[in-house]
């Protein structure tokens, strides 16, 4: 499968200390199936940080993740509510796994996200509201291995 990342700078060899907060799958390395998103990604990356150079790198994943603890939310959005809201709070369950694998809370559904988590909004109204956004998705990588493991460099392009 193919992946991409969104940055200012071409990454061909990712890691996880370069991340510096809590996102929705914890502190990781984060790729998607979706190129616009990377793109998309990259853009605001470059917004944020006063530079024109937007740049998405590209890696082919590998599919056979056997030996990797793997958390998948398919379609369980009452569980990744929780476990976004966890993980954006600081909270250290994302650690038990290699690799995480889910939706993403863009800038639409990370509104539905934060009114749930003060409690504005029940997880059954956070819940209806986030099956109408359009689907993202995102791969957390949380563990080096695993990026050494499945990751492998394709190219990178300015966007």
């Amino acid at each position: 499968m193919i992946v991409y990342h969104g940055s200012t700078v071409e990454i061909k060899n990712p890691d996880v200390e370069h991340s510096y907060r809590n996102l929705d799958f914890g502190k990781g390395f984060y790729v998607t199936s979706v190129k616009v998103q990377a793109e998309r990604w990259a853009k605001r990356k470059a917004d944020l940080s006063g530079t024109s150079t937007a740049i998405v790198t590209e890696y082919e994943m590998r599919d056979e993740l056997k030996g990797f603890a793997v958390k998948e939310f398919a379609g369980d959005l009452s569980a990744w509510i929780d476990f976004v809201c966890d993980c954006r709070d600081g909270g250290t369950d994302y650690m038990k796994y290699d690799i995480i694998m889910g939706k993403v809370a863009n800038d639409k559904v990370y509104r539905v996200v934060d009114m749930y988590r003060r409690g504005i909004w029940d997880k059954v109204r956070a819940l209806q509201e986030i099956k109408v956004y359009e689907t993202y998705d995102q791969i957390a990588f949380i563990s080096q291995k695993a990026i050494d493991d499945v990751l492998k460099y394709s190219l990178s392009y300015e966007v």
